[in-house]
């Protein structure tokens, strides 16, 4: 296994959209194996192959406290949401550093299939609710920055782009 590097935003590519697999192979076990390592070593509790410059629909995502409940979703999508709604404080690995309450749909039923191609349904609420929808954003080529005011992602694409250059110096 190995570390990918995380895109960090304002990366262009955070924009791209990604593609549906329909290869159900070894690459595709070892590209979900490196993200789950990527992510633990982050921390983080969800990453999207387009944060690892991979445009391909592949979530992986562990919730647990002890980092045991590691699903792998490929080509997800939302079949279900409430009408409720639930403001959740979200962060990203592309936007470390930078936390915002963003209102999302307080549960929703996922349709993906697992890398042996095989599809599963999946409820989610909580912590898993929240991000499963923000990966998918990031699968559809957006950034939980997104939802926020003008005048917040200009303070934020402007923080980030002084962090790399603090990086880079």
């Amino acid at each position: 296994m190995a570390l990918l590097p995380i895109l960090r935003y304002p990366d262009p590519r955070l924009k791209t959209v990604a593609t549906p697999v329909t290869q159900f192979d070894d690459a595709l076990v070892k590209l979900t194996q490196d993200m789950a390592e990527t992510m633990y070593d982050a921390p983080g509790v969800g990453l999207a192959a387009t944060q690892v410059n991979v445009h391909k629909r592949v979530i992986v995502i562990d919730v647990t406290e002890d980092n045991t409940g590691l699903t792998v979703f490929i080509n997800p999508e939302i079949v279900g949401a409430s009408a409720e709604s639930k403001v959740y404080e979200e962060g990203c690995l592309s936007v470390p550093g930078i936390y915002e309450k963003v209102e999302r749909p307080d549960t929703v039923k996922v349709r993906a299939q697992n890398v042996k191609g095989e599809w599963f349904e999946i409820d989610c609420d909580e912590l898993l609710a929240v991000c499963i929808q923000h990966e998918i954003d990031h699968l559809n080529g957006k950034v939980f920055v997104e939802y926020l005011s003008q005048l917040k992602q200009t303070r934020i694409k402007t923080k980030m782009k002084k962090q790399d250059k603090l990086q880079t110096a």
